[in-house]
């Protein structure tokens, strides 16, 4: 709570999802390039996307805790009770050898079944987060989740959380509906502790 926070929202070049990994790589490089020199001691990928892309080069390139977002896929299979669990994201996020790695670790654990969510950023860049229209797309990719049995949705992308009342009115009482932003804030407290840092 007592640090200082510098934050781009790169609106200009959104949505990542539909960049190429060279162009996601670029902005990434850019951004956090940005933040070094105007003081950051810590710098947040507050993007599965850009995470997924390119925080292992932003990694080499600087020494400073660099905190990655990934889908919530592993409270999820350690939550489901029926086995199945949903994953909302970008296309560019779900074909990442990232997300590969991360079905790799706890797949096994339970069915994840994935869907690619093209539209959804533009809606909530847009502001339109409960209009008849972002509504529509939220019930074609949510119902086919539901359909596979899923009883836990896991909001991979940033954007999404501002579209979770909506989702949890679509997905119903018996769905548990998983963001990441507490569990990264939660660490980057632990890193910059661990390094002495924590303002």
């Amino acid at each position: 709570p007592a640090e200082n926070l510098l934050y781009i929202a790169d609106s200009a070049h959104a949505p990542y999802g539909d960049l190429s990994p060279e162009r996601i790589r670029d902005r990434s490089e850019r951004i956090t390039r940005h933040l070094v020199e105007h003081g950051a001691k810590a710098v947040v990928v507050a993007c599965n996307t850009a995470t997924a892309i390119a925080v292992e080069h932003l990694r080499t390139l600087y020494s400073l805790p660099i905190v990655a977002i990934e889908p919530a896929v592993k409270p999820a299979v350690h939550r489901t009770a029926s086995g199945t669990v949903g994953v909302l994201a970008t296309s560019a996020t779900l074909a990442s050898p990232r997300y590969a790695a991360l079905l790799a670790r706890y797949g096994d654990r339970a069915r994840v079944v994935a869907q690619a969510c093209p539209g959804l950023v533009e809606r909530v860049e847009q502001g339109d987060w409960d209009c008849v229209a972002t509504r529509r797309l939220l019930h074609d990719y949510v119902t086919p989740l539901l359909s596979a049995g899923a009883d836990q949705l896991v909001l991979g992308c940033t954007h999404y959380p501002f579209l979770r009342g909506l989702i949890e009115e679509i997905a119903g009482p018996g769905v548990e509906v998983l963001e990441t932003g507490p569990a990264v804030a939660a660490e980057l407290g632990r890193r910059l502790a661990a390094a002495a840092m924590l303002a």
